[in-house]
């Protein structure tokens, strides 16, 4: 087993664009690719952004113990962890970046211990944070409304996790989550 770095953060805080940034600076980072349940959004492919399973197949691969965990994230939404995603970055000796939900992120911290840097990125505000996510243009003002609501609940999970970086500044968000990393891979 090798180490891992854990992304966590209500939707839209900015996790997914803090990651790419980083994964472009450590060498050694691969993105952990998680499966859904749910249709591809925008230009999502799978295999790229996420394993796009149906519902049936993802209860398929609960059952078989396919899943180093998994949540029911929105009632009918399933995103998990596959095993094989795993043993397939650290057979290359790499370093397992995720980018997950909080739960998952608290599960995976749970799982994996010291060998993992949990890291809970933390929007700058309730309103910036609905903001963002109607600028993204991805969901409706009924999911967006829901993901608003969970996020007062996420925020509530932020001293769970090793680190909190506050993304008000995505440049500053970017140099303080590097510093940790950089920290817990000595």
């Amino acid at each position: 087993m090798g180490k891992l770095v854990i992304f966590s953060a209500p939707s839209g805080s900015g996790k997914t664009t803090i990651v790419r940034e980083l994964l472009a600076i450590f060498p050694q980072f691969e993105f952990s690719i998680s499966a859904t349940s749910r249709a591809p959004r925008g230009q999502e492919r799978n295999g790229v952004d996420y394993y796009f399973l149906s519902g049936e197949e993802f209860r398929r691969l609960v059952e078989q113990d396919s899943f180093v965990e998994w949540e029911e994230v929105y009632a009918g939404t399933c995103y998990g962890t596959l095993r094989s995603e795993t043993e397939r970055i650290w057979s290359k000796g790499n370093v397992i970046v995720f980018d997950v939900d909080v739960m998952g992120g608290i599960n995976l911290k749970r799982i994996f211990g010291g060998d993992a840097c949990s890291i809970f990125i933390m929007p700058p505000s309730i309103e910036e944070l609905e903001r963002r996510l109607i600028g993204r243009a991805t969901d409706s003002a009924e999911v967006i409304a829901k993901r608003v609501a969970k996020a007062e609940f996420e925020i509530s999970k932020a001293g769970q996790f090793d680190h909190v970086v506050v993304n008000d500044d995505l440049r500053e968000a970017v140099a303080a989550t590097r510093h940790i990393i950089e920290d817990f891979l000595k």
